[in-house]
């Protein structure tokens, strides 16, 4: 498609605020372009930089997506990084808004520990004490 990347960022930061996450990290997305990655065991919010930053770009090329929150887990099957984004699929936007209701999200999940098993798909979410959020499946 090419939406615009204006048009991505609106619908970004409607899904930000769908979410309920802390609006001071919703203003710096939205004036100054920091994405923010949620970390445990709080989920309190800090900027990805160097290689985390580094990655989310090249997804973002790659895909042409607009990535506007990362949500970082320690699981069994390694270190996985979610990003939470905006496609080039209008479509997809509806019913991935509606998904975000009942706490699901499309995202790209990195597996440092296994960057060969990194993948698109759905997550469910769920807000912290730390107004960030986590991973809950």
């Amino acid at each position: 498609m090419n939406i615009s990347v204006k048009e991505k960022k609106a619908e970004a930061l409607a899904r930000m605020k769908e979410l309920g996450i802390f609006a001071e990290t919703i203003r710096q997305f939205e004036k100054d372009n920091k994405i923010s990655i949620s970390e445990p065991p709080f989920g309190a919010f800090y900027w990805i930089e160097g290689k985390d930053l580094e990655r989310v770009r090249e997804f973002e090329r790659s895909y042409n997506a607009l990535v506007f929150i990362a949500i970082r887990s320690y699981t069994s099957i390694g270190e996985l990084d979610s990003f939470l984004f905006v496609s080039d699929y209008y479509d997809d936007w509806v019913v991935e808004r509606r998904a975000l209701k009942m706490g699901e999200a499309i995202a790209y999940v990195y597996n440092h520990d296994a960057p060969e098993c990194s993948e698109i798909g759905c997550i469910c979410v769920a807000p912290t004490v730390a107004a960030g959020l986590c991973r809950t499946w």
